[in-house]
C-alpha cells in the first residue's frame, strides 16, 4: 500500500520553528519527485518545497526561501521540511505529496500520492 505519512505539525509564536516528517512507504522511493504542499482556509494549495530523490537542488516558493529547508534521509524512506522564522501566514495545514519521475515541480496536479496533513499554526 503506497502510503506517506507526515507528523511535527504544531503550534508556535512568531520567529518559531518546527520539523516535519514524512514517511513514504509501499513504493520505490528512487526516481520521484517529494514536495510539501499547503493550504490555509479559503486558499488555493501552494507547492512550499520540492526535492528529487536521486538528489539536486530542492526548490523553494519565494515566500519561504531562505527559512525553510526540505531535506531527506533515503535510507529511512523520509522527507523533512525544517521550518524557521514561522510567520503568521505561514499558517495552514501542510501536506507531504510524490510524482514519479524527476522533472519536479509545485503544481499539485501532478502529484498523484498524498499524506493526510499536519497542522500548522503559528500566533502573533
Amino acid at each position: 500500500q503506497v502510503r506517506l505519512v507526515e507528523s511535527g505539525g504544531g503550534s508556535v509564536q512568531t520567529g518559531g520553528s518546527l520539523r516535519l516528517s514524512c514517511a513514504a512507504s509501499g513504493f520505490t522511493y528512487s526516481n520521484n519527485c517529494m514536495a510539501w504542499f499547503r493550504q490555509a482556509p479559503g486558499k488555493e494549495r501552494e507547492g512550499v518545497a520540492v526535492i528529487y530523490t536521486g538528489g539536486g537542488s530542492p526548490y523553494y516558493v519565494a515566500s519561504v526561501r531562505g527559512r525553510f529547508t526540505i531535506s531527506q534521509d533515503n535510507a529511512k524512506n523520509t522527507v523533512y521540511l525544517q521550518m524557521n522564522s514561522l510567520k503568521p501566514e505561514d499558517t495552514a495545514m501542510y501536506y507531504c505529496a510524490r510524482r514519479a519521475g524527476r522533472w519536479c515541480d509545485t503544481g499539485p496536479n501532478e502529484y498523484n500520492t498524498w499524506g493526510q496533513g499536519t497542522q500548522v499554526t503559528v500566533s502573533s
